[in-house]
């Protein structure tokens, strides 16, 4: 279920604000060819910013995409042994989000349209706290490299029918007129160090807004390296927002 999931109607006025069951944890849908994609994104020459140095960028900061992949509203970063995973809607077959597994750990990275005068990452944090603790997790709003994060333990339900949580941070920055929201997992969610690299990338990010019309939270629409992305805003119906992947659960 998705964090920003809004229904077909009245999507002007609709801020998409979770129900109960929004936080989940499903398995992602798997893109044939992906090990394609990921050959054409490493880079073992990639500088890439560290958190506090200004980014993630507008495509106005910026001269050129640089070192990155073109994923329609993401120029993403490489670097050498990522894989990375598109994350697709099968009910129209177009790309939600972008997953990076490096070392143990995942980040999944989306971006989103935002009002012209305002963030909306102080709102959106708030949802998601709330959403994980009416499922019987815990949230904590704290400092991080990016300004505030979350760092929450989802509930979840082993194979054995035992009840754990698994950890997960939420990072987002607010940029003019659109939002970037990353999600880290596996080990990035509890040991800063391994955290280092995927924050590294999530901040050389560039993300292409572009200059139609968008409702706020409708998700930017992200393509395969080498295709266009559509025109079109996408309102993601039931975007997951963790993808099973890398991670770490404790057991009770």
């Amino acid at each position: 279920m998705g964090l920003f999931r809004r229904g077909a109607s009245n999507r002007a006025a609709d801020h998409a604000k979770p129900d109960a069951d929004d936080i989940a944890v499903d398995d992602g849908v798997e893109l044939a060819g992906a090990d394609e994609i990921d050959a054409g994104v490493v880079d073992d020459d990639v500088a890439l910013v560290r958190p506090g140095a200004g980014g993630p960028w507008d495509e106005h900061d910026v001269e050129g995409i640089g070192p990155r992949v073109d994923l329609g509203a993401i120029w993403l970063p490489g670097v050498a042994g990522m894989e990375l995973r598109m994350e697709i809607d099968q009910a129209n077959d177009q790309v939600t989000a972008v997953a990076i597994n490096l070392g143990g750990s995942a980040l999944q990275v989306q971006a989103f349209a935002a009002p012209r005068t305002e963030g909306i990452w102080a709102e959106i944090r708030t949802e998601i706290a709330e959403s994980v603790t009416k499922q019987g997790g815990s949230a904590d709003d704290l400092p991080g490299p990016f300004g505030r994060e979350l760092l929450a333990r989802l509930p979840v339900r082993t194979a054995e029918g035992r009840t754990g949580h698994r950890p997960a941070r939420f990072i987002g920055y607010d940029g003019p007129r659109w939002f970037l929201r990353g999600v880290l997992t596996g080990k990035a969610a509890v040991d800063p160090e391994a955290a280092r690299t995927l924050e590294s990338i999530f901040a050389d990010i560039v993300v292409i807004r572009g200059a139609a019309a968008r409702a706020p939270r409708d998700l930017l629409a992200l393509a395969l390296p080498g295709q266009a992305a559509p025109d079109a805003p996408i309102v993601a119906p039931d975007l997951v927002p963790l993808e099973r992947g890398p991670e770490i659960t404790e057991i009770h």
